[in-house]
């Protein structure tokens, strides 16, 4: 089994917690904090073996195969530096930057030592979002035109770190990156983009919505806050129908939705099913094949730097108030503006 070891006493680690649980593949051993106190508290509560007083102490330890890291956002990139230097395999908790060449060099630094680096966007391991992705290959909804993402919630607690600007808090980094994901999963890589904010006094999104222009005239929406009333979608409109994920990113509600049909009167929906399945485990077990050469990580190098250059591009126009362009020719290092 694979040792992992747990980079943060964060809540999202109770849910990599319960997906090893259920693996043969994975084991978690323990957590670290930057408390000895805390970091024991925490291993007792959660019956971890282990615990160690700092990060440092964690990535000192040769008895710990990777470590999953649910820092902030602004310290993603640099503890995954710093464990892949002590060796160790890296599950990164999304998103793993906006800045497209910092993420580039954390890969760069994982491929010379021959070590796994991936970005953990769950939902991507889930069955109902394979299934989706199949569909639309298959022709299911014609010909693509248009995409649409949301995820909103409330989050209530004032000391949360998504709150904090300077630790890379914001709507967009925290639910918005999966709508941003989702978007690239169903229509590719996006040519440009336009975003628009709105911010909290201490200047963090607080709700953030985006259009992207993809590559065929494909158009994408989406819309993601941290102070609205729960919801969640992702779909694909198409020149023959279109195709539905009511909750693709918790999987509350596991299955997709196939609308066929040229005229509301002719619509047939059709319910498509999935086997349920944990999506932590799967991207658990899918990073420890990865980790034992068995398979590549289904989210690799290309992905993240993809997705940290949209996400930038999106708060680079959100501040400008200029669309911003995503692809760039060879040599350029950063996203252009310009205007409309």
């Amino acid at each position: 089994m694979i040792r992992l070891a747990l980079l943060s006493t964060a809540g999202i680690n109770d849910e990599i917690i319960e997906g090893a649980d259920e693996s043969e593949l994975v084991s978690v051993v323990g957590a670290a904090s930057r408390d000895a106190e805390r970091a024991e508290a925490y291993a007792a509560e959660h019956g971890l073996k282990r615990w160690w007083e700092s990060y440092h102490a964690l990535l000192a330890d040769p008895d710990v195969d990777a470590v999953y890291v649910a820092l902030p956002n602004s310290l993603h990139v640099e503890w995954s530096i710093r464990a892949l230097e002590a060796g160790k395999h890296v599950l990164c908790e999304k998103p793993m930057g906006r800045d497209a060449g910092a993420v580039a060099r954390a890969f760069d630094f994982a491929e010379r030592t021959g070590l796994v680096l991936m970005e953990a966007f769950m939902y991507r391991h889930h069955p109902q979002i394979k299934r989706a992705r199949e569909l639309l290959e298959e022709g299911a909804v014609g010909e693509l035109r248009l995409v649409r993402a949301a995820f909103c919630s409330t989050l209530g607690r004032s000391d949360d770190v998504r709150w904090s600007p300077e630790l890379g808090g914001g709507a967009l980094l925290d639910v918005g990156c999966y709508c941003v994901s989702g978007l690239r999963l169903l229509a590719g890589e996006p040519e440009s983009v336009f975003g628009e904010r709105t911010l909290t006094a201490r200047g963090v999104d607080v709700r953030f919505a985006g259009t992207l222009r993809f590559p065929g005239g494909v158009l994408g929406h989406f819309s993601c806050g941290m102070d609205m009333a729960p919801s969640q979608e992702l779909e694909a409109v198409g020149s023959e129908g279109a195709l539905h994920v009511s909750h693709p990113f918790t999987a509350d509600v596991e299955g997709v939705e196939v609308r066929r049909g040229l005229t509301f009167a002719e619509l047939e929906v059709e319910q498509v099913t999935v086997e349920h399945a944990n999506r932590y485990r799967l991207q658990l077990e899918n990073f420890a094949r990865a980790v034992r050469g068995e398979e590549p990580p289904l989210l690799g190098r290309a992905d993240a730097v993809a997705q940290a250059r949209t996400l930038d591009a999106l708060l680079r126009s959100a501040e400008t108030g200029l669309p911003s362009v995503v692809t760039w020719s060879a040599g350029r290092s950063r996203s252009d503006r310009r205007r409309s």
